[in-house]
């Protein structure tokens, strides 16, 4: 039977840990830098390389659709994998799942490296590529969900953004690793390149399986969940108490979650058109995903800061509104090769626009919901959406086509995702200055002593 979620009698509950929220924020950073340093390589190889080593018989524009659904399909697995690993954080702890998502990441990314190609094994190639894409969406499932658990919990009430947003510096850090290590072996011949030069960036994921583990396994576990257990109030079945009193908050952020498609669009799609179609130099167009992201390393933190102060709402609709805008100015620079327009208009949206909206949400989503169900909610809420986005490349090629004018079609595409995403921000409760014990309960509910950190 599900334990009620109501407060342990008085001085059942021993002394839980003690919050240090600079380390937990470090060590969400390094270890989503490196997680999605793995989930990221693949997204620029299937826009590259992987149309033509898994998928040679088909036609260019065929051969690019299918390599980007397999990018897409890691992304199904995510909502499984937010599912399963949402369960054990909230049952088992924060800690334990951030160990095993990064274990599973490296270890199939590793195995990409090694995979044969169509060519030496036939259609076994792609399906074994497709299992371990799922494997990796499967880990990056209850990765986010997992880091900014951790990172809330051991932050006080008025910095809660701040310290919740070096989550997502570490996915941008894992974008620019991921990007940058691709430069050099884009410069490859093509012969070089299509045979062995593209496994470079997996086999290096076996340093990230060791590094990662480490820092991972060091983590304390938050008060907040400590106080869960020490008052006997965790759930058995944290998704069915989700469904049953926090289904809206699930909705929303899910909603709220499709921003993700700016990121889907920018990275993947924008990099297929410029390169596949409009015949842009690869090598310079990587470039612009990795200045764009240095840039966003230094304005997801002061983003975070003004949601502390102003609150989580008028700055992530700000990014929302302003990417809705700028995906046409960026597809469009794209379509006429300028490259000053499309590095200014890049860096621009993708580098201190689109991270308004990666500042807040760790801390907006996370705070829809209570701590017995936190993990699972914002896992599951988040890689639904992120599901939808992740086929957003693959939406948007079939709906578009390759022809010089199907860019325009790709930005209403997310200009609507933007906007979609701006209602469901727009009619949420303000969270920013709410107390951690009192997150996610209902109007005159019983409030927990649940482990709200002051520092």
């Amino acid at each position: 039977m599900t334990p009620p979620l109501t407060a342990p009698a008085p001085g059942s509950a021993p002394s839980v840990t003690q919050a240090n929220p600079r380390r937990a924020a470090a060590a969400a950073w390094i270890g989503s830098a490196l997680e999605y340093y793995d989930f990221f390589i693949y997204g620029t190889a299937a826009a590259l390389v992987f149309g033509r080593v898994f998928f040679p018989d088909s036609n260019p524009l065929a051969g690019t659709l299918l390599a980007l659904a397999t990018f897409g399909v890691g992304y199904l697995a995510r909502p499984i994998g937010a599912l399963v690993l949402g369960h054990l954080g909230d049952t088992v702890g924060r800690k334990k799942v951030l160990v095993f998502t990064v274990l599973l990441m490296g270890i199939s990314t590793v195995l990409v490296g090694f995979l044969p190609s169509y060519e030496q094994i036939g259609v076994a190639a792609p399906i074994l590529l497709v299992v371990l894409r799922l494997a990796q969406g499967f880990s990056a499932g209850g990765e986010q969900a997992g880091a900014n658990s951790m990172s809330m919990e051991h932050a006080p009430d008025h910095r809660r953004a701040f310290f919740t947003s070096f989550t997502l510096s570490g996915t941008q850090a894992g974008q620019i690793f991921a990007t940058a290590v691709f430069i050099p072996v884009a410069l490859l011949p093509e012969a070089d390149l299509l045979s062995w030069g593209w496994r470079i960036p997996f086999w290096i994921s076996a340093i990230v399986i060791v590094v990662a583990f480490l820092i991972r396994r060091t983590l304390d576990e938050t008060p907040v969940f400590t106080a869960e257990v020490a008052g006997g109030a965790v759930a058995e079945v944290p998704v069915r108490v989700l469904f049953r009193d926090h289904w809206r908050g699930v909705l929303r952020v899910i909603a709220a979650a499709l921003i993700a498609s700016v990121s889907t669009i920018f990275t993947v799609y924008a990099l297929s058109f410029a390169v596949n179609t409009v015949g842009l130099d690869r090598t310079t167009m990587l470039w612009v995903g990795v200045l764009a992201n240095v840039a966003a390393l230094g304005t997801i933190p002061l983003w975070a800061m003004l949601s502390d102060r102003v609150g989580r709402k008028p700055v992530f609709i700000t990014g929302s509104l302003g990417c809705a805008a700028l995906m046409f100015a960026y597809l469009y620079a794209i379509s006429i090769a300028n490259y000053p327009l499309i590095f200014i208009v890049g860096i621009g949206m993708f580098g201190f626009i689109y991270t308004a909206t990666s500042a807040v949400w760790p801390a907006f989503y996370a705070e829809m919901f209570p701590a017995a169900v936190r993990l699972s909610g914002m896992a599951i809420g988040t890689q639904i959406g992120f599901a939808v986005a992740g086929f957003a490349p693959t939406i948007a090629i079939a709906a578009a086509g390759d022809g010089p004018n199907a860019w325009l079609i790709v930005a209403a595409i997310t200009a609507v995702i933007c906007l979609i995403n701006v209602i469901a921000v727009a009619t949420a409760k303000e969270t920013f200055r709410v107390p951690m014990n009192e997150l996610g309960l209902k109007p005159g509910a019983t409030v927990r002593q649940s482990g709200s950190v002051k520092v």
